[in-house]
């Protein structure tokens, strides 16, 4: 891995910086926005019951590494005219505090071949965009999120997409999606791959495009939404998505549902040989003063994982935690999670958040009708006033045990994120 100095931040200052300059159309500028957010990350994981991953033929033990990161969002509105046009830049920045041999595994930062973590790793995504009345076709790098494509920012640095998508509100309630990504920036990588799609970290297919179409629809005051949405990864898989959620007010509670059904198969040349997967999942929550509670169940069928592009996030899933999203084929899991907000007791910007997910019969790691388990703390404050409002601190811990040869860990997270607004 190259290692990439001051170049990308600077870089999005610099661009940031110019679009006064460089343009005076009303609605450019009026309508920007930038921040910098400030992101300090200490990652530890001690693994357990003698499942340590190998590092050059070494138990590892325990991962463990620490980074300070700076990511600049700068986005521009757009130029008046029947067209209106704007320029986004996305500039990110990673430095190591702490972590050599033993950052392997935290996926903070990239690991050279001789297993030591880079010192510095970044990038600088920009994209273009036109609109026209209430549709915006975007062209270039960003941090997309969509239910069938959805960037993961669980580390130092946000993963990006490259590719183009079209976003069309034109019907009251109605938003279409389309679009094509051909490559992918993964959140501990500075370098653009093309889309791809592993069943093991020797069995990676890579594709030239992912093509997408969908469509979201609410009604009823915005408290119920219907969205459907097919993708494809060129000659490796494509996949359908059907989406419920729902919201509604009882007395002093407000109950909540979210459904979704998944179906993909393998697409063309078949790259990835027969793909077979089907996701039903559900999950239904009750809100009443200060507490929220929560179960979710989540059923795959057929013989392949989940269906998701390499390094993406799994958090369309209901039972996608911190630590794993109980996606191995044939799984069935089911979580129970209890949130609390200490606002209600004079705390502002205190939340507290438990949960427990356990899955069976499951394909592990080879191993058949395996089981797992995982239970997830977060203790989360936010800052409501004074020099640091906004900054919030996050305390994530978690434990994880699995049946075979799968890892065993116990896992604690620091995050602070302390954002700035630029202009």
């Amino acid at each position: 891995m190259k290692k990439i100095a001051l170049t990308p931040l600077t870089c999005a200052i610099a661009m940031a910086a110019a679009v006064p300059a460089a343009s005076q159309a009303d609605g450019f500028v009026d309508d920007a926005k930038v921040s910098l957010n400030l992101r300090n990350y200490y990652f530890n994981r001690n693994y357990l019951n003698g499942t340590d991953p190998k590092i050059q033929g070494e138990a590892q033990g325990q991962a463990e590494a620490w980074t300070q990161n700076f990511i600049l969002d700068a986005r521009s509105g757009f130029t008046e005219g029947t067209v209106g046009f704007g320029l986004d830049v996305l500039g990110l920045y990673s430095i190591k505090l702490d972590g050599n041999r033993g950052a392997d595994n935290t996926q903070l930062m990239p690991i050279h071949d001789d297993g030591e973590a880079a010192d510095q790793f970044g990038r600088t995504a920009v994209a273009a965009k036109a609109k026209i009345s209430k549709t915006e076709l975007k062209v270039g790098e960003w941090f997309a999120v969509l239910p069938i494509l959805r960037a993961d920012d669980g580390r130092s640095l946000p993963q990006t997409f490259k590719g183009g998508q079209i976003t069309s509100s034109e019907i009251d309630g109605l938003t279409l999606y389309g679009g094509r990504f051909n490559g992918n920036s993964q959140r501990n990588d500075a370098s653009m791959e093309r889309m791809s799609f592993s069943l093991s970290p020797k069995a990676v297919f890579k594709s030239s495009a992912f093509d997408f179409a969908g469509g979201e629809y609410r009604f009823n005051d915005n408290r119920t939404m219907l969205g459907a949405w097919h993708a494809e990864l060129q000659d490796v898989y494509k996949q359908n998505f059907l989406q419920l959620t729902h919201s509604q007010p009882v007395g002093d509670w407000v109950l909540s549902a979210n459904l979704g059904y998944f179906n993909g198969k393998e697409d063309g040349a078949a790259k990835a040989g027969e793909l077979d997967n089907k996701v039903y999942q559900g999950s239904f929550a009750a809100k009443t003063g200060n507490n929220t509670f929560t179960v979710a169940y989540q059923k795959l069928s057929g013989d392949t994982k989940f269906l998701r592009i390499d390094g993406a996030s799994g958090g369309t899933l209901v039972n996608d935690a911190f630590t794993t999203s109980f996606d191995n084929p044939e799984e069935r899991s089911w979580q129970l999670r209890h949130d609390y907000n200490f606002a209600g007791v004079g705390i502002p910007g205190l939340t507290l958040m438990n949960r427990y997910i356990s899955g069976s019969n499951a394909t592990i790691s080879g191993f058949e009708d395996s089981e797992e388990w995982a239970r997830e703390s977060e203790l989360a404050y936010t800052f409501q006033e004074g020099n640091l409002k906004n900054l919030s601190v996050r305390w994530r811990n978690s434990d994880i045990r699995r049946d075979g040869t799968a890892q065993d860990f116990h896992e604690n997270r620091l995050i602070i994120n302390y954002p700035l607004s630029l202009l």
